[in-house]
């Protein structure tokens, strides 16, 4: 899936790639986040690494605007929902700031708590 966008200048395409770079990142860099996981990712599989972000990070387009799910892995002693509502907000206001598109929502979901 791709994001279409119309500016006076033109179309531009928004990869599923470029947006799992850019809500990667902001994840990553929130304090408790060792990294992200994908969806389907076993304990011992856990944290991806950069080039696989596309794999943690899902967009998809809902009735009146988008979603982002992110699959995190947390750090063990700090608090969880502390952490993911941080990500939460981190990643849509990048993610806004970025593509200059409205996301509805961000669900984090979390895969794995870790103590690497």
């Amino acid at each position: 899936m791709s994001i279409d966008k119309q500016t006076p200048y033109g179309g531009i395409n928004i990869s599923v790639e470029a947006i799992a770079s850019v809500a990667g990142d902001a994840a990553t860099s929130c304090y408790g986040v060792l990294g992200l996981a994908s969806k389907t990712a076993s304990v011992f599989e856990a944290v991806l690494g950069k080039k696989e972000y596309a794999k943690g990070v899902m967009p998809h387009k809902i009735k009146d605007g988008y979603e982002v799910d992110l699959y995190i892995v947390v750090a063990y002693g700090v608090k969880i929902t502390e952490i993911v509502t941080e990500v939460q907000k981190k990643v849509k206001y990048v993610l806004e700031k970025s593509f200059d598109i409205k996301f509805k929502a961000v669900n984090v979901y979390v895969q794995s708590v870790s103590n690497m």
